[in-house]
């Protein structure tokens, strides 16, 4: 049990909403009903495929995860040795029930683009790519973890990609990438000791607290542009920029520090995510 425990800790389960959530709602908007796929595709993106992600990302971070003192607890488990081949395992074998109608009730091109989807998940962690260990690449590709539900959920029910979609969809990737850079910033030294790459060890903890800002105001000013009310959505980048105003000359030393304002993220996805919920579906209602 202590070894099953671990495992889920590892994919971090309060994290788990924020890839089904775009999946979900983005179904429903277009769809207008909750129906099997709506049910099988928000299950696979809430836990098989952030088993996946992160599960696979704990076997091969071990090394620098055994010098990161937030491994553990909410923020992902250290994965011993004796459980990376049941994780490699589990990641595997827990998508399958999933992916099989969601490919035959799919088309070409809603596979296509699932099948993109796990490659960014996969390419992330495993050997021989190590897109987390290379600058910015790292940021887009962990953005991408988030916004290709969306795009899946569009595939998946032939919806037409419009420049309102595109727009809502380079906001929500904006966020994604400013995310991952301000998570980056707290483990940059643990990071560094272990050799890996990543955002942070390239620019320095001050200058990535600093891209994530500028990634955040971006995010909310693209919304602006949208039709009423969706603008309403643009105010929540300020709740997130205000979390990383403490951290704006943050040196690489102290940066570990960060960590106390990305626990309030755990927290203030949920707010955001509710924001969001409210006032599409108020665009729903008066766009139908």
């Amino acid at each position: 049990m202590s070894g099953l425990r671990t495992l889920v800790v590892s994919s971090r389960p309060l994290s788990w909403v924020n890839t089904a959530f775009p999946f979900g709602l983005t179904y429903y908007l277009f769809v207008g009903q909750f129906d099997a796929l709506f049910v099988v595709g928000t299950l696979f993106f809430l836990i098989p495929y952030n088993v996946l992600m992160y599960g696979i990302n704990d076997v091969f971070d071990y090394e620098s995860d055994l010098r990161n003192p937030r491994k553990g607890g909410v923020e992902g488990a250290l994965l011993g040795p004796e459980l990376h081949r049941p994780m490699v395992l589990l990641s595997t074998l827990l998508p399958m029930p999933f992916l099989v109608p969601l490919i035959l009730w799919g088309s070409l091109l809603s596979t296509g683009v699932l099948a993109l989807a796990l490659f960014f998940v996969v390419a992330y962690s495993a050997k021989n790519f190590r897109f987390k260990e290379i600058p910015f690449v790292d940021s887009v590709t962990s953005s991408l973890h988030f916004v290709m539900p969306a795009v899946f959920a569009m595939a998946l029910v032939g919806a037409e990609l419009t420049g309102l979609s595109l727009t809502l969809l380079a906001s929500f990737f904006f966020w994604g990438m400013a995310s991952h850079a301000f998570g980056a910033v707290q483990d940059v030294v643990a990071d560094r000791e272990a050799g890996v790459g990543s955002i942070a060890t390239a620019i320095g903890a001050k200058g990535t607290v600093r891209f994530a800002v500028v990634l955040y105001l971006v995010a909310g000013l693209v919304v602006l542009v949208t039709p009423w009310p969706l603008p309403l959505i643009a105010p929540v980048a300020l709740l997130y920029v205000g979390a990383l105003a403490p951290w704006w000359s943050v040196s690489d030393e102290d940066a570990w520090k960060a960590n106390r304002s990305w626990k309030w993220f755990l927290g203030l996805n949920f707010v955001a995510g509710a924001v969001v919920v409210l006032v599409l579906f108020e665009w729903w209602q008066v766009t139908s």
